[in-house]
């Protein structure tokens, strides 16, 4: 488990020591994005500062409301974006994260799950929100055929930067592996695992399914915003009062939102998108609704709902199995120690 970073008042590490860069790296962080911002205010670097900040290949008119669509211009604003999640985590982790937990004295190895549940729960509740305020403005309820029709359909303001933003959280887990001090044997699976999530919401975003895209994510979000705050609620909960209760909700809307993925991917990839025009393969024009390539996406749709069920259903057997195991109680050595003198001064 990452340990919680939190900044010391007495110590004072060396400057760019491992402990000086971790303790400030919010504060360094954002002076690199500040950066960025002061470029785009100065005329001779605005041209390309806005290429970090402003979201590209608008493919609208001036004047007009504007659409835009993937390309490799958007790797700029990826990082960017990226700075931006770090500044952010860090914040809600020094004025809400560790204010709550100060009150409730948690132990440890609770306050790391406590740490890590919580910015995640945050997160995801924000991006529920803002996923389906997208989701009825571009009608894709009631209207489900909106999902696939039209592609490559060009995205909105909105559409873009929520991708963008989903890439780029992706993207600085990885950093914030050495900023939350990650235990060596836990950095190449967080790694693996933080560069999975990367590839599976890259891939399609530049292949222009963003339509399927967002309604996925926003699925596999709702699931985990569950898991991660019923987590929060047992670890707050000293008397195990919502336990039962959080689990059964978790698991509910875990399958229910695997499975509605499940259909919704088979319908836009198997059934919606085959009933186009049929094209070649044109990734200059970032056509990409060909069959191997819906059926290769509708594969690993299939496999990442299972693989996160599997997850899911190992976690609660090893819960049920430790709560069902009886407790011994362990005596401590000393007086382990004391009834043997006792035995032998009898004898």
């Amino acid at each position: 488990m990452a340990k919680p970073v939190r900044k010391s008042a007495t110590k004072n590490p060396p400057i760019l020591s491992h402990e000086f860069i971790i303790q400030n790296h919010a504060d360094i962080v954002s002076c690199v994005a500040m950066i960025f911002v002061i470029g785009l205010l100065v005329p001779s670097t605005a041209p390309l500062a806005s290429i970090f900040i402003s979201l590209q290949h608008n493919v609208t008119e001036a004047g007009e409301i504007p659409f835009y669509t993937s390309g490799i211009k958007d790797w700029a604003a990826v990082f960017f974006y990226s700075l931006i999640c770090i500044v952010i985590q860090a914040i809600i982790q020094e004025y809400v994260l560790d204010k709550i937990s100060k009150k409730f004295h948690l132990s440890k190895s609770k306050l790391a799950v406590f740490n890590a549940s919580g910015q995640l729960a945050f997160y995801y509740c924000i991006c529920n929100i803002w996923g389906l305020n997208i989701i009825f403005t571009e009608k894709f309820l009631p209207n489900i055929s909106n999902v696939w029709s039209d592609y490559p359909a060009a995205m909105s303001f909105m559409m873009k930067l929520f991708l963008i933003t989903q890439i780029s959280y992706a993207l600085h887990e990885i950093p914030e592996l050495y900023f939350l001090r990650t235990k060596k044997e836990e950095y190449a699976p967080k790694t693996i695992s933080a560069l999975l999530t990367l590839v599976t919401i890259a891939v399609p975003y530049f292949m222009n399914f963003n339509r399927l895209l967002i309604c996925l994510v926003f699925l596999h979000y709702v699931s985990e915003f569950f898991v991660h705050l019923m987590q929060v609620v047992q670890t707050l909960d000293k008397d195990d009062k919502f336990s039962k209760l959080g689990r059964f909700v978790s698991l509910s809307v875990m399958v229910a939102t695997r499975i509605t993925s499940i259909i919704l991917a088979t319908l836009t990839l198997w059934f919606g998108l085959s009933t186009s025009e049929p094209k070649e393969l044109d990734i200059a024009a970032g056509y990409f609704n060909v069959p191997s390539i819906r059926l290769a996406l509708l594969a690993g749709v299939i496999a990442v709902q299972l693989y996160f069920t599997c997850v899911v259903t190992h976690r609660e057997l090893q819960a049920a199995k430790e709560s069902s195991t009886p407790f011994v109680p362990v005596k401590p050595a000393k007086q382990q120690k004391q009834k043997a003198k006792k035995g032998n001064k009898q004898f």
